[in-house]
């Protein structure tokens, strides 16, 4: 948002500098994201006082004056001017200035000697610095300044323009009228009502305004009554079909205009914000949108079939050649502007071509409308149209100006544009005014704030920014505000709250750290397992990232948006790895290569007819070197697919600890493993494809289901909370006992075993720890081989186990006899037998 302090000054007569201002705005109200000064040509130009006049000896129509510039000593400067006096102040340009904007814009000003005398620099007229046409003399300032002030620190001459982030909850703030509420409530003034602050700008330009009061225009009566769905004025008729995209609309009709330039004043103001001048008609129109906050349009009324006016929703298939010169193609989802045959504008986002207001145009038709906010935000997203007025109606405008703005638009351009108002105001329909009230008291303040602040001044800061404030109550510390009909997003006490913070000053709140009481209920065990996991990702190296849940999929596979952020990812997703592959592709395409990468976040699986079902899990995707290279080391070592499994298995455990972890071999395209947990399938692991240069490694997957948001049970501190039939199911952390180191000595052996190629390794090492009892303490898989003497459709791995017992030694016939039943139960059950040879 483009705010100028010149026009901002008009409607609060602060005194502020443009620095302090950018500081009270960013502290009080949003953030100035960026300041421009308008004329920052001027800055060489200094503030110089003639100290001595006399005339040049060689001529008879130039001086010789001694010119004080600040510097401490006094210049010699030859100047033609008749009006230079001794004492008074000028602008003055020294030696080695360029001069800004004018007729001698460029110029370098040298030391050169003019009829013999020489001349230090040049005093300057009005036209020269760009400030004006006058060039009969130099300009001469009424000011008391000190030699050496720039010019532009001295006076105002030149705008300032604020480039303002306003939240979209502040559609308030999209105007300089909604601005200086602000400013006026911070500096303790009063804004200047819109209508006074239009009139001096139309007297400025030497027009006129009328009478100067708001009302100019007839106000709906007789055949034009509010919350009607048809009326007529001046020869036009207005229906209105489509009341859900617009509860109101308003207009009037000016005939005899005289479409033109734009005056100066006009012409400086819109200007100001990077605005060109259209015409005086359109420059009105813009002038409304960014002074007051009302976006409107005006048609040509002769290009308006049957002068009729119809706002109804698209028909299938209509086309509309939009201002922009572009045909659009609507569906009847939209709001359009209609005469009695075809469209003529996309309501709240352009006007159409066909009916555009032109030098030829004559009578015109102004519109003034409140449309409404989600109409125009799913129409703006599905044509792609952003525009001016589109990014205020989405976000909702005060529905209360529509009357005043009409009026005051209709006076300015009969000022500026000629012409006569026929008729009365046509209005149909019903503004959409709700105003709830939201009891606050100096306790909940406290509480939110932790700093006290009494009714009355709860009372007065709200009160100085329009809300209406009634005390109640014995003490009168129960206040019922209502909030103004231009702040929307106003709905419990901890928006007043937040307002009272906002206006006091967060500098003003005590930094006082506040005593910690924690609850007796724990934190939910979904948070507890997320917390383990993200402590666990980051300490193996990982990064974790907080990208949105919307992806480009399809309304067969996903679940889409019914407005979504951004037109190319208009579904939610199915899995974390969607979103994580499109982060690794963007790393990959600044050339990052090494991509370590994880998120905690919800996915949604889609149902027909119903709201989709939404888990939390958790997906991890690496690819590239497992650590930071290193001089010494021999080749690069990249993850593969036996890191991710080795993450997948970590991630398992975490979320279901104390669970029997298993991974299953998936089919490789793109399941590498099937991770399951007391038989259960909670996620798996994945081989990535990526859009990926050709010198980018494999990227690997892994995404875990730590819950579904439902009405999980939360778990005692220090207790499991796990069911196999409900595989996912998040646990809490349990206690961790301690154990010495054991002093007893183990008792080891080696096993090779032909193990069937259709046999896992996990699935033997399950059957060894089983068969295995109590006192089997290790089991390690130390190879694997398949060559000569391995028989065809087996594998040889080696298995050492270790077995001990804390409180003595084993015997050797007590561990052979562990080892029989280990290998009779393993040809039992899986047909591993010991290899021979």
């Amino acid at each position: 948002m483009l705010i100028s302090h010149e026009w901002l000054r008009a409607f609060v007569p602060h005194t502020l500098s443009p620095d302090a201002l950018r500081a009270l705005i960013t502290a009080h109200v949003a953030t100035v994201d960026g300041m421009e000064r308008l004329r920052a040509d001027l800055e060489p130009i200094i503030i110089a006082r003639v100290v001595q006049a006399g005339r040049h000896p060689n001529s008879d129509h130039l001086w010789v004056t001694k010119v004080d510039d600040g510097s401490g000593t006094l210049l010699d400067v030859v100047c033609g001017a008749p009006n230079v006096t001794e004492g008074a102040l000028y602008p003055f340009a020294r030696v080695g200035t360029v001069m800004p904007t004018g007729n001698k814009g460029g110029i370098l000003i040298e030391r050169r000697k003019i009829r013999g005398e020489l001349s230090s620099g040049m005093l300057c007229s009005a036209k020269e610095l760009g400030l004006g046409e006058d060039h009969d003399g130099i300009l001469a300032l009424d000011i008391d300044a000190t030699p050496g002030t720039p010019l532009l620190d001295a006076m105002p001459v030149g705008d300032v323009r604020y480039d303002i982030d306003v939240l979209a909850n502040r559609p308030d703030l999209l105007s300089h009228y909604g601005m200086a509420r602000e400013l006026a409530a911070l500096q303790g003034l009063a804004v200047v009502d819109p209508a006074e602050v239009f009139a001096l700008d139309a007297a400025s330009g030497a027009l006129g305004f009328g009478d100067g009061v708001v009302g100019r225009v007839p106000s709906a009566g007789g055949s034009s009554v509010a919350d009607r769905h048809s009326a007529a004025s001046g020869g036009v008729t207005i229906q209105l079909d489509d009341a859900a995209g617009c509860p109101r609309y308003m207009g009037v009709v000016i005939r005899g205009v005289r479409v033109g330039p734009s005056p100066d004043w006009l012409v400086q103001r819109i200007s100001a914000l990077g605005l060109r001048p259209v015409s005086n008609v359109v420059d009105v129109t813009n002038y409304m949108l960014h002074g007051y906050g009302q976006p409107m349009h005006a048609f040509d009324l002769a290009r308006l079939a049957e002068a009729t006016v119809v706002v109804r929703r698209a028909r299938p298939g209509e086309v509309l050649v939009t201002l922009d010169g572009v045909a659009r193609a609507l569906d009847d989802r939209m709001t359009v502007i209609a005469d009695a045959h075809q469209a003529v504008a996309v309501a709240g986002v352009m006007g159409g071509k066909e009916t555009e207001v032109t030098e030829v145009s004559t009578d015109i038709f102004l519109e003034v409308a409140y449309f409404s906010p989600r109409h125009v935000r799913a129409t703006r997203r599905a044509l792609g149209l952003n525009t001016d007025a589109s990014y205020r109606f989405e976000r909702g405008i005060d529905p209360a100006i529509t009357p005043h703005a009409l009026s005051i638009a209709a006076q300015l351009i009969t000022q500026v544009a000629g012409g006569v108002v026929d008729g009365q105001a046509i209005d149909v329909g019903t503004a959409p005014i709700e105003r709830a009230t939201v009891i606050v008291t100096p306790r909940r303040v406290e509480r939110l704030l932790g700093a006290r602040v009494e009714a009355g001044e709860i009372s007065r800061l709200l009160s100085s920014i329009g809300f209406t404030v009634t005390a109640r109550g014995d003490a009168h510390e129960t206040l019922d505000v209502v909030a103004p009909s231009w702040r929307h997003d106003v709905a419990r006490d901890a928006d007043l709250v937040e307002e009272v913070a906002r206006l006091r000053g967060y500098d003003a709140l005590p930094d006082v750290v506040q005593p910690f009481r924690p609850g007796s209920v724990p934190d939910h065990t979904m948070h507890l397992t997320g917390r383990r996991v993200r402590d666990a990702l980051v300490g193996m190296g990982m990064f974790e990232v907080h990208p949105l849940p919307f992806v480009a999929g399809t309304d067969a596979t996903h679940t889409r948006v019914a407005n979504p952020l951004a037109d190319d990812e208009p579904h939610l997703r199915r899995s974390i790895l969607e979103t994580l592959a499109r982060r690794a592709e963007y790393n990959l395409s600044r050339r990052q290569g090494d991509v370590r990468l994880f998120e905690v976040g919800s996915v949604f699986a889609p149902r027909a007819g119903q709201l989709p079902v939404e888990k939390v899990r958790v997906g991890v995707l690496v690819m590239g070197l497992r650590r930071p290279a290193h001089f010494t080391d021999p080749t690069k070592d990249v993850f593969d697919e036996w890191d991710a499994k080795a993450i997948g298995e970590r991630v398992a455990e975490l979320v279901a600890p104390g669970m029997r972890i298993t991974l299953e071999p998936g089919d490789g395209t793109p399941v590498l493993w099937r991770v399951a947990a007391k038989g259960g399938e909670i996620g798996t692991v994945e081989r990535i494809t990526l859009d990926k240069p050709v010198w980018a490694s494999e990227a690997f997957g892994i995404e875990i289901t730590l819950g579904r948001l439902a009405s999980t049970p939360v778990a005692a501190p220090g207790t499991h909370n796990y069911s196999a039939g409900t595989p996912g199911r998040v646990v809490a952390k349990g206690h961790v006992t301690y154990r010495p180191i054991p002093t007893m000595p183990a008792a080891e052996f080696d096993l090779a075993l032909l193990v069937p190629d259709g046999v896992t390794a996990a699935q033997v090492e399950q059957l060894l720890r089983r068969s295995g009892g109590d006192l089997l303490e290790c089991v390690e898989l130390f190879d694997e081989f398949r060559g000569a003497g391995v028989p065809e459709g087996h594998r040889s791995v080696g298995w050492r186990l270790t077995f001990r017992d804390a409180a003595r030694t084993l015997r050797e016939k007590e561990v052979d006899g562990r080892r029989q039943k280990i290998l009779r139960t393993l040809e039992t059950e899986l047909g591993v037998r010991t290899r021979t040879a």
